[in-house]
């Protein structure tokens, strides 16, 4: 199991957050943000790596996960805290900038932070997740008409439905979350649509032994996650995805313009993240490098950490200084 530091507590925007650090003080600060559902263990190849480059690499659990206050509000979980959340680490840490990094859930934040907070922004790096400008409809309606009512992000709209399935059986859960896609994106888009609608939580419930792809976890480190979510459940998380109608409504009035220099991570297999997903990112990203991990589906930093790595490293050294 990859060493990984022990945290310390920080006080932001009005929790508790658990922040795991690799480093030196005065290196270039980075800070990941992690998704669904995973941790700051999430980066645990990353900040070693980043650290031996000289950067101060910053990973906390975000609001509602790990070791971090778990609030019972869920529009406390809107966009508006959890980019508030971040620019109060930087506080709480005294710092003035850094570059933000996020994955899956975390990626949307990350972009997010550079419309809320630029001038906590020096940089953003996504991985898997490109800027997503403002859609012209609420998202919820959006994807419910296209996907219909048991595509994940659709289903965890209903209060307490989906915490309960994934907290019945954590173990399975994560065995079911954290794997290789078993299919390539290709072969994934010539699936009829109703093999196509994301149903992931009905999917969960059907027999493992016919799940395809292999862990991209080792035991010990599945076991993190198990441990962490069998103590804190998964509404907190799911709570992220219960506010994309509020966000939607308050994002109106933010200009979809990226003023800072962008790093686009892409998995060619990621079947719900699609490198696709990235086309034109140029018009609301003007200075945007992309790169292109083959044969790796969406737990990009998991499943290919030295590639991810690699990849960030030669980015930032181009524009920050460690």
């Amino acid at each position: 199991m990859t060493d990984f530091p022990r945290p310390t507590t920080v006080r932001t925007n009005g929790i508790d957050m658990s922040v795991y650090e690799m480093g030196p003080k005065d290196g270039f600060p980075v800070v990941f943000s992690h998704g669904f559902p995973e941790l700051a263990y999430s980066w645990r190849h990353q900040l070693p790596a980043l650290a031996a480059a000289g950067y101060r690499a910053i990973a906390p659990d975000q609001r509602g996960y790990g070791g971090t206050s778990r609030p019972e509000k869920i529009e406390d979980y809107d966009m508006v805290h959890l980019t508030d959340d971040l620019a109060g680490l930087l506080d709480a840490l005294g710092l003035k900038k850094a570059v933000f990094c996020g994955h899956d859930w975390g990626g949307i934040v990350v972009w997010q932070m550079a419309l809320r907070h630029p001038e906590r922004v020096a940089g953003v790096i996504g991985v898997n997740t490109p800027f997503f400008p403002r859609a012209p409809i609420d998202p919820i309606v959006a994807m419910r008409a296209m996907f219909g009512e048991n595509m994940y992000i659709v289903y965890f709209q209903k209060p307490g439905e989906a915490d309960a399935v994934l907290a019945k059986d954590v173990g399975k859960t994560f065995r079911f979350f954290m794997r290789k896609n078993g299919i390539t994106a290709e072969e994934f888009a010539k699936r009829p649509q109703n093999e196509r609608n994301l149903e992931l939580v009905h999917a969960l419930q059907s027999d493992e032994s016919q799940w395809p792809g292999e862990l991209v976890v080792t035991p010990d480190e599945l076991q993190v996650y198990v441990d962490t979510f069998s103590r804190t459940g998964f509404t907190g998380g799911i709570n992220w995805y219960r506010n994309f109608t509020r966000n939607w409504q308050l994002s109106e009035t933010l200009e979809d313009k990226v003023n800072v220099p962008g790093l686009m991570i892409m998995a060619e297999d990621d079947v719900v993240l699609s490198p696709a997903m990235a086309e034109g990112m140029e018009r609301f990203v003007p200075d945007l490098e992309k790169v292109l991990i083959r044969r790796c589906g969406h737990w990009t930093q998991q499943e290919h950490p030295q590639q991810t790595n690699t990849a960030m490293v030669d980015w930032l050294k181009r524009h920050f200084i460690a």
